[in-house]
């Protein structure tokens, strides 16, 4: 069943949605104050890199199935169905800045003079909804007739396409029936391939979101605690985390050592749980929280540390070559990244660092240079970082820029280059937590 749909808000989220909805067969508004993304959009181009998305915005804009607007009377009794796919930045402390979301239910609920539902995506402290939804109800002219629910999103950055197409699971937070059969319509391509779903109220809806990523975070953040224990004690933590993959309780996915997490989402949203746990009085979460986030920045400090003591204590005037800017590959988002935190540290010891990324554009900038190729990045270069496992990194020939560098020296602070191959090529590699023979 077609549908008409709206998403308010066209961020990273929100356009990847509404091309989604598109893609499954909806007709579609996206909506967003900025005028200049619209226009952007609307002529079937995406603000961001995200592996597959531009296609979709082409196919659909094209089509007529999918278009764009900052004018809220377009949707408001237009459409069956409103998401809200709004960012929910760091606010003071830590704690979630909502204003995003406030701002868009006032805009949206004074035009809403019909049965309505709104579901949210955004990532919010658990409460938000029921916040939001009292706001939602004593704006709108339809009054209680309007229902909120929640209906969070799982996207990978650089996998955010196939994770709205083909998602892992769908969690749908309602207070009715109607709210879970309009869903469902939605949904229903999804639901024909036996994704798994989960039905719940608003609080558990919002907290599943919360729960996954400060798990993920924690499993990261363990992984990275044993890379520091087998350094300490000769061990291998590739071979260990293999060892513990095998483990169906635990698994082997994001147990991969290295420099820890970054990106726009996750560490605000762990934080935000904190705050929100400390709110609450479940101090035993906050600082396992608090824990993970230490066990995180430790690993750019040590990594920065590290890079010192293999150019002999003092960075001073060397030149440093950082392979990667964005957080992760397959996006061209530095939010928090982990490879510029570490080229910042390397910058303000005095050395003169310089960056290569294929698809991560840095805002001009004193601190340092960013370069168009790889062989720029490495010649001259006394010791080597590599920082972001784009794919085209394990693949270089580390003959050809041994040629180029002044110094054979390589850190590998994602455990994901073939180390033989470069030692036989007259490289020193350094790898947390592996023993140098292998």
């Amino acid at each position: 069943m077609t549908l008409r749909v709206s998403v308010i808000g066209t961020g990273y989220l929100g356009a990847t949605h509404a091309a989604g909805m598109a893609e499954v067969g909806h007709r579609v508004i996206g909506i967003d104050v900025d005028p200049v993304r619209i226009a952007v959009l609307a002529a079937g181009r995406s603000p961001i890199y995200e592996d597959g998305l531009e296609p979709l915005l082409v196919r659909h804009t094209r089509s007529g199935r999918l278009r764009f607007t900052t004018d809220y009377r377009e949707i408001a009794d237009w459409a069956d169905v409103h998401f809200l796919a709004l960012g929910t930045p760091a606010g003071p402390g830590g704690a979630a800045d909502l204003r995003q979301l406030e701002a868009a239910i006032d805009s949206l609920a004074p035009m809403l003079t019909k049965p309505t539902l709104v579901v949210g995506k955004s990532t919010v402290p658990v409460g938000t909804a029921l916040q939001l939804q009292e706001r939602l109800r004593a704006l709108a002219p339809a009054g209680d007739r309007v229902e909120l629910a929640w209906n969070p999103e799982f996207l990978r950055e650089g996998f955010a396409v196939e994770d709205t197409l083909r998602p892992d699971r769908l969690v749908f937070g309602v207070q009715s029936t109607a709210a879970l059969d309009l869903l469902e319509q939605v949904y229903a391509i999804p639901l024909t391939e036996a994704t798994p779903v989960v039905r719940c109220d608003l609080a558990t809806a919002e907290l599943i979101k919360t729960a996954a990523n400060a798990f993920l975070a924690t499993k990261i953040s363990f992984i990275n605690s044993m890379a520091q224990m087998c350094q300490a004690a000769g061990g291998d933590v590739v071979l260990l985390a293999d060892a513990l993959g095998y483990d169906k309780r635990i698994g082997r996915e994001f147990l991969n050592a290295g420099l820890g997490f970054g990106g726009g989402c996750l560490p605000k949203d762990i934080r935000a749980l904190a705050v929100r746990a400390t709110e609450l009085e479940v101090d035993v979460l906050a600082q396992l929280i608090e824990a993970v986030e230490a066990i995180n920045e430790g690993q750019r400090a040590e990594l920065a540390e590290l890079t010192v003591e293999q150019l002999g204590g003092d960075v001073t005037g060397a030149r440093i070559a950082v392979l990667g800017a964005a957080f992760k590959p397959g996006t061209d988002d530095t939010r928090n990244s982990p490879a510029l935190t570490v080229a910042n540290r390397l910058h303000a010891a005095g050395a003169r660092v310089v960056i290569y990324d294929p698809q991560a554009e840095l805002a001009p900038k004193a601190d340092f240079t960013q370069v168009a190729t790889v062989d720029e990045a490495v010649t001259g270069a006394e010791i080597v970082l590599h920082l972001t496992e784009w794919p085209e990194f394990r693949s270089l020939d580390p003959v050809a820029l041994g040629a180029l560098a002044t110094n054979k020296i390589i850190i590998d602070g994602r455990l994901k280059l073939h180390a033989p191959t470069w030692r036989d090529a007259g490289w020193k590699v350094v790898q947390i937590g592996r023993a140098t023979s292998l």
